[in-house]
């Protein structure tokens, strides 16, 4: 509950900064309260700008742009072709560059563990929001199983934040959810699984299965959690 509660205290700061500042203080504080070796955000936007905050070391950050290292790194090019979160182990890291862009990267202290949440916006807008570590494949395991939801959910929010800085961003047209919509997407926000929600709202898992579909469609979301997290951006859903 304690740490819960400074989530979303890291949260609503990150809701309320008027400055990119305020999201470089935000990746520290989630770095802080998972208490795990690097929390990272970037983003290109649709005019091709980069931007970058996190908890990576500023020689790591240097020696990635001297060598440009966007070019092979194994992370932007499996996410950039990925909807869904991954674990970097599940990338392509066959190549000698790969393998030796790694090992350099490990030894700047990114960690020997990632999972990346490709994040795409408007015009042509893509994110990446990162968290890496040092440790064994059973503990990162169990970190992602118990964390990887609410890690997908703080990348949009990010996401969200850092459109604003987007000089000639235009609106996104909203389209208001059904009420029955609205307690499926806040129960399954709140953790609920299928059969849960559709016990707590007297229908059918087939009836639910319609309600989740039609509130993917008008959020024009790619997956279930995709959804809550546009729900919950856009003040449709509150948990």
């Amino acid at each position: 509950m304690v740490k819960r509660a400074r989530l979303e205290n890291i949260l609503e700061d990150l809701d309320s900064t008027t400055k990119l500042e305020g999201l470089q203080s935000a990746t520290v504080a989630l770095r802080d309260l998972y208490q795990i070796h690097h929390i990272v955000y970037h983003w290109v936007d649709s005019a091709g700008d980069q931007y970058g905050c996190g908890t990576y070391s500023d020689a790591w950050r240097q020696r990635y742009l001297e060598q440009n290292y966007l070019r092979i790194d194994p992370v932007i090019q499996g996410c950039y072709q990925r909807f869904h979160p991954v674990d970097w182990k599940r990338l392509d890291w066959s190549s000698k560059a790969a393998r030796a862009f790694l090992s350099e990267a490990i030894a700047y202290g990114v960690g020997n563990q990632g999972y990346s949440v490709p994040i795409r916006g408007p015009n042509g807008q893509f994110a990446l929001f990162t968290s890496n570590h040092d440790c064994d494949d059973a503990y990162w395991n169990q970190f992602i199983e118990t964390h990887g939801r609410d890690l997908i959910l703080i990348g949009h929010y990010f996401n969200r934040k850092a459109l604003e800085f987007e000089p000639v961003r235009q609106p996104e047209p909203a389209q208001s959810l059904s009420p029955r919509e609205v307690d499926a997407m806040t129960l399954i926000a709140l953790g609920y699984n299928r059969a849960q929600v559709a016990n707590s709202l007297s229908i059918s898992e087939h009836t639910l299965r319609v309600y989740i579909e039609s509130a993917r469609f008008k959020l024009g979301a790619l997956n279930t959690t995709h959804a809550v997290a546009r729900a919950m951006s856009r003040g449709l859903i509150v948990v």
